[in-house]
This record gives structure tokens, sequence and C-alpha cells, in this order.
């Protein structure tokens, strides 16, 4: 029954990763169809962040009133009914009103599931969930590229949108399953603590370091993630298909980089793999630095095998570091200072590379990399104390 649900568990996190590549790999379609610019995407992905931003900052106390297994069939529910909505638009406007379910699903997925992960199960089960997370970002473009090849780009968001509705049934017929744990909460009491709040959660020593640590991170991941391929492109002089194709290795790098860390994380420890990764990264941005196409290709795939374990090793930690009863506050919190570095922080490099160039993405990529290492270091420093 436990490993069972722990089954369930990841299927429904790859639901979080069909979700977040879907966009970006239809986008130049929909642009057409609307006969709107590139840059209107923007539009959509920042409403979208801005949902999870706001369910995350609230997944606490929905958390602690519904039960993580209710939130997380709602919000796949909300999130497939959004998918479903994308299929159906015939106007750009009405993209950006289903980004906002979509958005909302999303967030609450991710930091509910993260919480009870990290208070249930041990690191390595935290690292393949992760690792379940990279298998929906690289099923959900391919499903795409064949509607794209034999039907339209709403029917690829309708073909997702059903597999989400099938995780639902599976989360529906799961729900007793999630009695296992149930019942160690109750013991613990900890379904009664009080809320703790963002002003709760800041006044905890620590978590302003940990939260400024995990924008950090989440800035350098995502920078890496949407400018490889342009990156690979200018600086490396490959041909826009090379380039798009060669730029996607970073996702394989993270997916079997999370699969591998798996193995090691409950040997090392949650910080030790945090400054492992953080510095496997720093190697690759080295790397990058290199003019020729080979180190650079090689260079994006080591930033995503170093990026591996950062994000669910971060996550795994909080409950020791901040205790059970507060997990779930600063892990709503998390999130929400996540996606504020993976929306904000793209487009800020994008400003500078055009305003001066692309070959300072090695520079934007360190100093978030020595930031992450920085506040993870003072993190610690206040848990012990």
């Amino acid at each position: 029954m436990y490993l069972l649900l722990l089954a369930v568990i990841y299927i429904a996190f790859i639901s979080l990763g069909l979700t977040d590549s879907l966009l970006g790999s239809a986008w130049p379609t929909i642009r057409a169809a609307f006969d709107v610019p590139l840059s209107y995407m923007g539009f959509v992905s920042m409403i979208i962040s801005g949902g999870t931003i706001i369910s995350g900052l609230m997944s606490e106390r929905l958390t602690k009133k519904l039960g993580t297994k209710v939130v997380t069939t709602v919000s796949v529910l909300l999130t497939a009914v959004a998918l479903f909505g994308f299929s159906t638009v015939s106007e750009f406007y009405q993209l950006c009103l289903w980004g906002i379910p979509y958005g909302l699903g999303a967030g609450a997925i991710d930091a509910a599931l993260n919480n009870y992960v990290a208070l249930h199960y041990s690191s390595r089960h935290m690292s393949w969930l992760h690792c379940f997370w990279g298998v929906g970002t690289i099923v959900s473009p391919y499903i795409m590229s064949m509607a794209l090849n034999y039907a339209t780009w709403s029917d690829g968001y309708r073909w997702v949108s059903f597999i989400q509705f099938a995780i639902v049934v599976i989360l529906v017929i799961s729900l007793p399953l999630w009695k296992i744990n149930d019942k160690k909460a109750e013991v613990s009491g900890e379904e009664k603590k009080p809320l703790l709040g963002i002003k709760g959660a800041l006044k905890i020593k620590g978590v302003p370091f940990l939260l400024t640590g995990f924008f950090s991170y989440c800035a350098a991941e995502a920078t890496a993630m949407l400018w490889a391929s342009s990156y690979l492109e200018s600086v490396a002089d490959l041909p826009k298909d090379e380039a798009a194709a060669l730029g996607s290795l970073f996702f394989i790098g993270i997916t079997a980089g999370r699969f591998l860390s798996g193995f090691i994380s409950d040997k090392l420890g949650d910080n030790r793999m945090i400054r492992l990764g953080t510095g496997i990264a720093i190697f690759g941005v080295v790397l990058i630095t290199i003019p020729a196409f080979i180190t650079a290709v090689a260079g994006f795939v080591i930033i995503g095998l170093g990026c591996a374990p950062v994000y669910p090793c971060i996550i795994h930690s909080t409950p020791s570091n901040f205790g059970a009863e507060n997990s779930q506050g600063i892990i709503g919190i998390q999130m929400a200072s996540a996606y504020v570095g993976s929306t904000f922080m793209p487009p800020l490099f994008g400003v500078i590379s055009n305003g001066i160039s692309l070959r300072l993405m090695p520079v934007f990529l360190a100093f978030f990399f020595v930031l992450l290492i920085v506040m993870i270091g003072k993190t610690e420093k206040r848990c012990r104390k």
C-alpha cells in the first residue's frame, strides 16, 4: 500500500511536467494562428506563473483544511479543464483567461505534493519524484509535435487534457490509500498546528536565506532552460534546427541526473547533494564559455546534471531544518519564490543580452549559482544554532 501510494504520487507529478513544457512547444504555431507577436507568449506564461505564485502562497491553508489528497485531485482536475479550455479558444484573450486556472492548479499540486513527500518519504524518493516531472516535460512536447504533424495544435492540448483527466480518475480511485500517512499526521498532531502564514515563516531564522537561495537556483535553471538554444545558435554558431535540438539536452540532463541522484542522496544527505550539484553546474557554466560547439553542448548537459539534485534536496531538507509543523507553510512560500525567479529572471537576461551580448550568459548563471551556495550555507548555520 505504501509503495502503491508512492506510485500514484509519481503519476500525479508527471501531470505537472506535462503542463510546464506544453506552451513553449506549441507557441510558434499558436502565434501564427492568432497573428500575434512572438513576445505575447510572455503574457500567457506570466498569467500562468501568477496563478502558481498565488496558489503556492495559499497552499498551507488549503492543505490544512482539505488535506493533500483532495488538493492534489482538485488541482489536477483544474489543470485538465484548463488544458481542454486551451483547445477550444478562438481568440488570444481566451488563452489568457484559461491561463488563470492553469496556473492555480499547477502551483497547488507542486506545493502540496512536495511537502507530502518531504514529510513521509526519503530523499531518494524526492529526487525520483522530480525525475517524473522531467518525464512529463519530455512527453508533452512529443505529443504536441505529433498533433502538429497529423492534426492541429488545439488537438495537442486536447490529447494532453485527456491524459490529465485519466490521472484524475486514478487519483479518485486511490483516495483510500492516503489514509496510510494520514494516521501518522494525526498521531504527531501535525494537522492541528495553527497556520504559519508568510509573516510567521519569515520570522523563523534561516527562512529568508533559504528563500533567496531557492530564488537564485530557479533563476539560473530557468535561464539555462529557456536560453540554451539561443546561446548555441548565436555564440556556438550552430544552425537553428540543430541549436533547438541540442538545447533540449538540458532537459535530458536534469531528468537523468534526478534519476541517478536518487541512488546516492540518502547516503550523502541533502546539503551535500546541493553543494555537489551546484559545483557540477558551475563546471558546466565554465564549459559553455568555450566557443567550440561540442564543449558548449556538453556544458548545458552538465548544467542540467548539476541542477538535478538541488531543487528536490532543498525541498526535502525543509522539514528537518524548520520542523514538520512549519514545512507546508514554508514550502508554499518556497514555491512562490521559485516561480518569481523562473518568471522574471530569464526576461531580465533577455534585456541584458539585447543591450550587450548573449555571451554574458555564463556570468549571469555563475552569479546565481554562487549566490545559491552562499545562501544555503547561511541557512545551514542558522538551523544548527
